[in-house]
Formats: C-alpha cells, structure tokens, sequence
C-alpha cells in the first residue's frame, strides 16, 4: 500500500506533493527538518491523502499532482 499525499505551510502558503509507503513516518520526517526540499517551509500539515496499491499507480498520480493540471486540481478541490 502507497499514500500520495500532498502537505501544506500555512506559514508560507505552499505545498508539497510526495509518496509514501508510510504515511506518518513520512510527515514526521518533513516536520523535523531532515527532508531537504520542505525544511524551509516549516511546520507542514496534511491536507490530503489518497492510496494505492501499487508504487507504479502511486507514481502516475504523484506526477500527475506535480504538473500544471494537478496544481489546477489543488486550486479547485483543496481549500486553504
């Protein structure tokens, strides 16, 4: 089972789009500083998550969220 979760700062108004096989330890990783790309951007905080049962599903539907369409489907369906 795979998670494809997406995370947001509400301090800096950002979000973060990741997979995960593990979903918690994945959140506490970003929380504590030790993922580079999100330690910047701290505290994170998940506002959805979808799962699968392949990693290659979770995959397309990570790089789905990361293109100009998904970021269109974060702007329609996840509310800040």
């Amino acid at each position: 089972m795979f998670f494809v979760y997406i995370l947001y700062s509400v301090k800096f108004e950002k979000f973060y789009v990741g997979m995960s096989s593990n979903l918690d330890r994945r959140l506490k990783n970003h929380n504590s500083g030790s993922v580079k790309s999100t330690k910047a951007y701290l505290p994170w905080k998940i506002v959805h998550s979808e799962i699968y049962d392949t990693r290659i599903e979770a995959r397309q539907r990570e790089k789905y969220l990361k293109s100009a369409a998904g970021r269109r489907w974060r702007k329609q369906n996840l509310a800040r």
